[in-house]
């Protein structure tokens, strides 16, 4: 990406939820031109994370055992746990699970050595699901920029097409639209 061009996320897409009582779920699914151990990297490893994830970790994810984490843009930091890490296939932190699935790559598609289907399931407040969904949409295409090669660095969830991206999976999960409130109005 161009300095002088501008990130927009794309429209809602690959996000779904679960409800279980007042348990809410929230899934999300992307598709990447990369090959699983790639992925497994970005998402393990702290250097990595602070290029495109919403959290800090203090320590590597790639084994069981304490870490904390920081949201980015709450200043919330707890300690959270890996509870179970496969490399390069499944990653339990805190209220987070990660599947990465190999998938071939079609002719047309970048890259060489195959994909990686990532799925991660959020266990989420009610109230913020559809930021949460708007939040990990941007952080994902954040990720897939950063493993092609052409960083953008990590993308506060805020503006424009955060807000857009907000009433979109509101409407689409059946939710009252949050429109244009600010992460202060969350904790209300």
């Amino acid at each position: 990406m161009a300095a002088d061009e501008q990130y927009l996320p794309g429209p809602a897409r690959g996000a779904q939820v679960e409800r279980d009582g007042e348990q809410w779920t929230l899934i999300l699914e992307r598709q990447l031109r990369h090959p699983p151990e790639k992925v497994w990297r970005a998402i393990t490893d702290p250097a990595h994370l602070r290029e495109w994830a919403p959290f800090d970790a203090d320590g590597n994810l790639d084994e069981p055992g304490a870490v904390r984490l920081t949201w980015m843009g709450t200043g919330r930091s707890s300690e959270a746990r890996v509870t179970r890490a496969e490399a390069p296939r499944v990653l339990e932190v805190g209220d987070m699970r990660w599947e990465l699935e190999p998938i071939p790559l079609t002719q047309g598609d970048l890259g060489s050595g195959g994909g990686t289907r990532l799925r991660l399931w959020h266990r989420i407040d009610r109230r913020f699901v559809a930021w949460g969904a708007a939040g990990w949409h941007i952080c994902f295409d954040v990720l897939d920029r950063l493993l092609s090669g052409a960083p953008i660095g990590r993308t506060a969830a805020g503006g424009e097409g955060w807000q857009r991206l907000c009433a979109e999976y509101a409407e689409q999960f059946g939710l009252e639209n949050p429109g244009g409130q600010g992460r202060a109005a969350q904790k209300t």
